[in-house]
């Protein structure tokens, strides 16, 4: 399936751009906008499945409470101790990650054969360029919003990204 292209003078990015951070901040999932000449418009922040809508909701599941211990030999029952907060809670990221802005095609390189401006083991400081997202043929530079060690690259030179798709993993420490 080919998408047809948008010309330039339909659709203001500036207004793409802060639909895309109202829908950051909000609790809402997804935006669609039709106008009268035929262009349409997606934003979502979960990846969409051709034809079908997915709904989710809550499903209740039974939890059987775990029945009191009896001593062996028939003393005081002893009762499980409720599991802490800090035992529940995940460990911290010890890696900041770097995601995509927009839908686009990735690119590590300002132009093909180049050096990569990132490669694992740079050290890269906040506000340098990190690679190109080409989105609607227009090539936006991506840029670094923290100082660290680059550990990890999860893009693809030349390849699609979704929108929130971690692109780099950077060690603020490092």
């Amino acid at each position: 399936m080919t998408v047809p292209t948008i010309p330039r003078e339909m659709v203001d990015l500036r207004y793409v751009k802060k639909l895309i951070e109202m829908l950051d901040q909000s609790n809402v999932d997804s935006i669609e906008i039709s106008t009268d000449k035929g262009v349409r418009i997606r934003l979502s922040k979960s990846p969409a499945t051709r034809g079908a809508v997915a709904v989710t909701a809550p499903v209740p599941v039974a939890v059987a409470a775990e029945p009191a211990r009896v001593t062996p030999t028939g003393g005081i029952p002893v009762v499980p101790e409720p599991a802490t907060a800090a035992a529940a809670a995940p460990p911290a990221p010890k890696y900041l990650e770097l995601k995509s802005p927009m839908v686009g095609t990735f690119y590590s390189a300002p132009e093909p054969g180049a050096k990569p401006y990132v490669s694992i083991g740079d050290r890269i400081k906040k506000g340098q360029v990190l690679c190109i997202i080409e989105a609607m043929k227009i090539m936006n530079e991506i840029e670094s919003e923290f100082d660290g060690v680059v550990r990890e690259i999860l893009a693809d030179n030349s390849h699609p990204v979704e929108y929130g798709q971690v692109l780099f993993r950077v060690d603020p420490n490092g």
